[in-house]
C-alpha cells in the first residue's frame, strides 16, 4: 500500500505501517531511485510474530471448515487477478523484467492460490489397523508460524508459491521481502486483505536480511522457515534454525546442465536455450547455465546459440525486449567479473561478455562461452545472468558425469529423440527435476526442489503442501 505516490508501507498483523527509515528502490534500466519503502524495525518483526501467534492460538484459520478456507483462497486468487496490470508495471519497474513476464508472474501467483484452494479441504489423515483393541489414526496439523524469506528475481510468484500452501494448511505467515525488489510483493498483501484474510495470518516486511530476516529466523516462536536464495545465506539460516530445531524448506540455486545428443531436434534445443538462459536476463535458479553438446553437433550448436544471442533485442522491461537488464549495477558488475575470469581461464568467448554500450542501466550482453572445462569457475559456479557455458562430450557416460560435476543438483535436461536414452538420463542425472526436450517443462503442479547444495524439500505440486503440516498420531486403547 502507498503512503503517498512513491512511498510504500509494510503490512504487519493486518495493518499498514510506516517506519522512520526507508529503503530506496531503483529502476535497473536507469539505476535511478523511483520509489521508497518503509524499512521494518526489530519491533515491527516482533509485532509480526506476536500477531501471527495470536492468529495461530485462536485458530482463526484452522477453526474454519476446510471448505471455507478453500473459498478464502479462491477469493485471494481473484483479487490478485484484479491487480495484474498494476502489478506488472510495478514489478517491471523495480526488477527490470519485461512487462509481459511481470504480467505472467502475477497470473501465476493467482494460479497458486487457486491450485492450493482445491487442496485445502483434502488434507486427510489415515486409519492404521492395530487390532480390535485399538483405534489408531493420523491427522495433519499446520506447522504454526511460517517465516518465508523471498528472493528478488521472482518475488511475487515465489512468495505465492510458499504463501498459498502455507495458508491452505492453516499456518500464519511472515514474509521477509527482498530489499532490491520489495514493492510488487506488497500487492499480494493487498489481495489477501481485500479477500478477508484474518488479521495476523500474514505480515510482509521489507528490511535488511541480516537484521530483520535474522531476527525472524532465530525467534523462538518461529515454527518453520522457507528460504530461496544463496548457499551462504542458506547455511546461516540453517545454523540458526538448528538452535530451535525448526524445520526448513531450502532452495539454494543451481548450475544446471542441458545435455544435447546427436539425434536431438536442434530447433527444439535452440528454442529452449532462448528461454533457458536469456529469460529474465538469466536470473533464474533453474536456468540452463551449462550446455553439454555431443562433439558430432558441437560446432553447429555453438554457431546457432551465438546467432540466437546476437539477434536478441535489448532494452528496458517496459518495452518488452528479448533481454532486459539484470536487477542492479552490483549484479551486473559481478557477472562481468566472472566473464573476465572465464576469458583468463581459457574459455572461448563467442559473443557478448560485456556491458551494453549506449544504455545507462544494469545491462549485460547476451553472452556465449564455448570450450568451457570442468576446472573453470564458469563451469561450477552460478553466474545468475545471461551467460551460457558450452562444453563438448564424446559419450553418454561422459555427458552424465559432466552434468553431475558440480555441487548443485536443482534441475537438468536432456535433448534426444531416443526414448531409452531419455529414460537412462532421467535416472543418471542428479537433480530434483529433469526436463526432456523442453527446458522449464512442467508447471505449478510439478514438484520443484534440489539435491546437494541446491537445498532440500519441495515446492509446488501436491507434495509441497505436506511441508506446511506436521503429522500427529492418535492411538486409543478400547476398553471392553
Amino acid at each position: 500500500m502507498l503512503n503517498n505516490e512513491n512511498h510504500w508501507l509494510n503490512f504487519i498483523g493486518g495493518e499498514w505501517r510506516d517506519s522512520a527509515d526507508k529503503i530506496d528502490v531503483r529502476d535497473p534500466s536507469t539505476d535511478n531511485v523511483f520509489a521508497t519503502i518503509a524499512s521494518a524495525t526489530l519491533n515491527d518483526a516482533e509485532d509480526a510474530i506476536q500477531a501471527a501467534r495470536v492468529c495461530v492460538k485462536q485458530g482463526l484459520l484452522t477453526r474454519q471448515r476446510p471448505a471455507q478456507r478453500a473459498e478464502l483462497m479462491y477469493r485471494i486468487g481473484a483479487e490478485i487477478r484484479k491487480l495484474v496490470e498494476e502489478g506488472a508495471v510495478l514489478a517491471s519497474r523495480e526488477n527490470g523484467k519485461s512487462i509481459n513476464d511481470a504480467r505472467d508472474e502475477f497470473e501465476e501467483s493467482a494460479r497458486y492460490f487457486e491450485y492450493y484452494a482445491g487442496m485445502a479441504d483434502k488434507i486427510e489423515g489415515k486409519s492404521i489397523p492395530l487390532g480390535e483393541d485399538y483405534i489408531d489414526f493420523t491427522s495433519y496439523e499446520p506447522q504454526g508460524i511460517s517465516v518465508q524469506i523471498v528472493p528478488w528475481n521472482f518475488p511475487v510468484s515465489i512468495c505465492a508459491r510458499s504463501l498459498a500452501p502455507a495458508l491452505a494448511a492453516g499456518n500464519a505467515v511472515i514474509v521477509k521481502s527482498p530489499e532490491i525488489s520489495p514493492l510488487a510483493i506488497t500487492l499480494l498483501a493487498t489481495a489477501c486483505e481485500r479477500a478477508g484474510l484474518p488479521k495476523g495470518a500474514l505480515s510482509v516486511l521489507a528490511g535488511p536480511g541480516r537484521k530483520i530476516g535474522a531476527a525472524l529466523v532465530s525467534h523462538k516462536e518461529t515454527n518453520q522457515i522457507v528460504f530461496t536464495g544463496s548457499v551462504p545465506t542458506g547455511r546461516s539460516i540453517m545454523r540458526d534454525a538448528a538452535e530451535n530445531s525448526v524445520p526448513c524448506v531450502m532452495e539454494l540455486g543451481g548450475k544446471s546442465a542441458a545435455v544435447a545428443f546427436p539425434e536431438a531436434n536442434l530447433d527444439q534445443l535452440i528454442d529452449s536455450v532462448r528461454w533457458g538462459i536469456f529469460f529474465n536476463a538469466g536470473q533464474v535458479c533453474s536456468a540452463m547455465s551449462r550446455l553439454l553438446v555431443h562433439r558430432d553437433i558441437y560446432d553447429d550448436v555453438v554457431a546457432r546459440v551465438a546467432e540466437l544471442a546476437c539477434g536478441l533485442s535489448i532494452g528496458a522491461g517496459k518495452d518488452n525486449p528479448d533481454l532486459t537488464p539484470v536487477v542492479s549495477m552490483q549484479q551486473r558488475d559481478g557477472i562481468l567479473k566472472i566473464c573476465n575470469e572465464a576469458v583468463e581461464d581459457g574459455a572461448r568467448l563467442v559473443c557478448g561478455g560485456g556491458a551494453v554500450e549506449g544504455l545507462p542501466g544494469a545491462f549485460v550482453q547476451p553472452t556465449v562461452f564455448a570450450d568451457v572445462t570442468t576446472e573453470m569457475r564458469l563451469f561450477t559456479e552460478e553466474v545468475f545472468g545471461p551467460v551460457i557455458a558450452i562444453t563438448p562430450f564424446d559419450s553418454e557416460e561422459e555427458a552424465f558425469e559432466l552434468a553431475n560435476a558440480t555441487d548443485y543438483g536443482l534441475v537438468a535436461g536432456v535433448f534426444t529423440q531416443d526414448i531409452s536414452r531419455a529414460m537412462r538420463a532421467s535416472q543418471a542425472l542428479d537433480a530434483g527435476q529433469v526436463f526432456v526436450n523442453e527446458w522449464f517443462a512442467g508447471g505449478i503442479e510439478t514438484p520443484f526442489g534440489g539435491n546437494r547444495l541446491s537445498g532440500y524439500g519441495r515446492e509446488k505440486g501436491q507434495e509441497a503442501l505436506y511441508s506446511y503440516v506436521r503429522t500427529k498420531n492418535v492411538a486409543i486403547r478400547v476398553t471392553r
